[in-house]
């Protein structure tokens, strides 16, 4: 068959060199966060070897084999014997169990260079030593990460659609009664943080009128109850963004519907109804939608101290913890998923404006 590309005055190339565009600007953002989440990683680990060590927490057989397991990781050294130009012994097995061993600390930097090494190859992020000992950080975020990720998601789901409607109704009635009253409670709610909320929540409906419970409710606990437990962290969460959304959509919405196209499209014919919903609408939730995104790594980050005070077990609660107990393997891990979903936040909110709005071309030098 004869090639009729051949046979053509002109190639089309545009969408292929917006493709090409397109995916270098990705790779490059892509490329920026893992430099990002190495180099806040590494001053971290850094930074926090440099504090003083922590005796792990259990009798001599639990803290024989933490440092054995130190040891393995090339994070201190193993001798039979007193080493004083090591410094202090961080630690001594009794001798009743034949020939001691001393454990002294390896420098930082030597410990940072097996720390990656670790994680390259084997995926190997240290063990608690006070919160769960000997178990693997790993292991210990797994277990929890769930309960975060639902009660966020939750959040998202249930402060988006009402956010955006109260902002929606501000807008339509701008400058009438309902317009204030919706923009003055947003101005007061919105700086209430979480867990000032939560603690008015708690006292009314948990302690005054006991319709729900005051704590997290355990695995073993009936599911109408486990329901009910979403009910105070969920509505805490979402109440700064409901109020953080209202106000955002209303502001775009009340520029959108003093543009001149706007003008244009009721000049044409239609009616304010339809040029709101065909234009208006349209216009207004293309910097809305991808500041969801954005929102989300907002209340993952509050969550820290609401689930600290609900005793909800997941990973920001274990955050907390893990500084209390100077347990640094579970922070290290900790602090990975949270630089690592801000900074996949940044990417996707960046792309999310080309799919929304097929006129914006992120990475074009055009």
């Amino acid at each position: 068959m004869a090639d009729l590309s051949a046979a053509l005055p002109f190639k089309y190339t545009g969408m292929q060199e917006e493709d090409r565009t397109m995916a270098k600007y990705v790779a490059k953002r892509i490329g920026l966060a893992f430099m990002t989440a190495f180099i806040i990683l590494s001053l971290t680990f850094i930074l926090v070897k440099l504090l003083p060590f922590e005796r792990p927490i259990g009798g001599d057989a639990q803290q024989i084999a933490y440092f054995d397991k130190q040891y393995n990781l090339g994070y201190v050294y193993r001798f039979e014997f007193e080493r004083p130009e090591y410094g202090g012994y961080l630690y001594k097995t009794p001798t009743d169990h034949g020939r001691a061993n001393y454990y002294y600390q390896v420098p930082v930097m030597t410990q940072y260079v097996n720390w990656l090494k670790n994680i390259v190859t084997k995926w190997d992020w240290g063990y608690s030593k006070t919160f769960q000992p000997n178990v693997a950080a790993s292991v210990i975020i797994g277990s929890r990460i769930g309960y975060s990720i639902r009660l966020n998601i939750l959040s998202v789901i249930f402060s988006v659609p009402i956010g955006i409607l109260l902002g929606i109704w501000a807008a339509l009635k701008k400058n009438t009664m309902t317009d204030h009253t919706i923009s003055t409670m947003v101005m007061i709610f919105i700086s209430i943080p979480s867990f000032v909320l939560i603690s008015f929540v708690l006292r009314i409906f948990c302690y005054n009128l006991g319709w729900l419970p005051s704590s997290w409710p355990t695995d073993s606990a009936a599911t109408a109850v486990k329901i009910q437990g979403y009910i105070i962290p969920v509505f805490c969460l979402s109440f700064s963004s409901i109020c953080g959304y209202c106000r955002f959509t209303r502001a775009e919405l009340c520029e959108v519907m003093e543009s001149d196209y706007l003008l244009l499209a009721r000049t044409k014919g239609l009616t304010r109804s339809q040029a709101i919903v065909r234009h208006a609408m349209k216009n207004a939730m293309v910097p809305i939608f991808p500041s969801i995104l954005a929102e989300f790594i907002g209340i993952l980050g509050g969550s820290m101290i609401l689930e600290q005070l609900y005793g909800i077990p997941g990973i920001g609660k274990l955050f907390v913890l893990s500084l209390n107990y100077k347990d640094y393997d579970i922070l290290f891990v900790d602090m990975a998923i949270f630089t690592t979903l801000g900074l996949l936040a940044g990417i996707l909110l960046d792309l999310s404006y080309g799919f929304i709005d097929p006129r914006i071309r992120m990475g074009a030098k055009k």
